[in-house]
């Protein structure tokens, strides 16, 4: 009798530890602000089983910020979730395994399904001193300071709409004596608007990203002058004027002979009387 109980300890052990798979998250202890966060998933769970991978930001509640589902596949190879930072303030997360159905009932003692990073957010230590939006002929300026860097210099990268449209590249900084702060000054030509991030880097890492706004030149609106047809008339017929009789002057040998008999009548009468 004992013999049987025994084989049958053995056997839902067997079955137990069978049914058991293993998960392990792992997820990096700091990153900062701006870069992901980049977690590693191993499983030997069926190929197919899907779990949800969620970063909760740390408080009196839990708030959950990001989320991505993640797959087994058949090679079970390790698997990554990468969690954006961006626009993420500072302090401590949670990242958390979250099963779909029934799995989590069938993990194995030794699985690790919770994360705890620390975002650390540099972003603060950039002020920038240039317009944040410019236009298309005057970008792209980026100027401003970082506190504390003095004279080491910063390094920094632009992307566009196209992608990276300058650097990484480093560039000197000034040291501003009152405040320790480093200022510096960059031109960087682009040819179309839209939104240019600019990241920073100097040599402890990564600080932060800074977004500028180009704008496109205000089109001046052209005025299109209106065609009114012209109708086209029969031409009016102008009558000839009649010929005008010319006058020719009178002679003066009529007028001379009529007052020369005008003036013999005269003596004829007054002899007569």
């Amino acid at each position: 009798m004992k013999k049987i109980i025994l084989i049958a300890l053995c056997m839902m052990c067997i079955v137990g530890t069978a049914s058991a798979y293993q998960l392990y998250l792992s997820c990096p202890e700091s990153v900062q602000v701006g870069i992901p966060l980049k977690c590693s998933i191993d499983s030997n769970f069926p190929a197919g089983t899907t779990f949800d991978v969620v970063m909760y930001q740390s408080g009196y509640t839990a708030t959950p910020v990001k989320g991505q589902s993640v797959t087994i596949q058949e090679n079970h190879a390790t698997q990554y979730s990468i969690l954006n930072t961006r626009g993420l303030p500072g302090g401590q997360y949670k990242v958390e395994i979250q099963f779909i159905g029934p799995d989590e009932g069938r993990l194995s003692s030794d699985s690790v399904t919770l994360q705890l990073p620390v975002l650390i957010d540099r972003s603060g230590e950039i002020t920038i001193t240039s317009p944040l939006t410019q236009p298309l002929a005057e970008a792209l300026r980026i100027e401003g300071y970082i506190t504390k860097i003095g004279n080491e210099g910063v390094q920094i990268e632009v992307r566009g709409p196209d992608g990276t449209v300058f650097g990484p590249e480093w560039i000197g900084t000034t040291l501003l004596i009152q405040s320790g702060a480093g200022e510096f000054t960059k031109k960087v030509f682009v040819t179309k608007p839209g939104e240019y991030d600019v990241y920073f880097k100097d040599a402890k890492g990564y600080i932060g990203v800074k977004t500028f706004t180009v704008t496109a030149p205000t089109q001046v609106p052209t005025t299109v002058r209106t065609t009114v047809p012209v109708t086209s008339r029969p031409p009016t017929t102008v009558p000839t004027p009649l010929p005008t009789t010319t006058k020719s002057p009178l002679s003066l040998m009529p007028i001379v002979a009529a007052l020369s008999v005008v003036g013999i009548l005269s003596i004829v009468l007054m002899k007569k009387r």
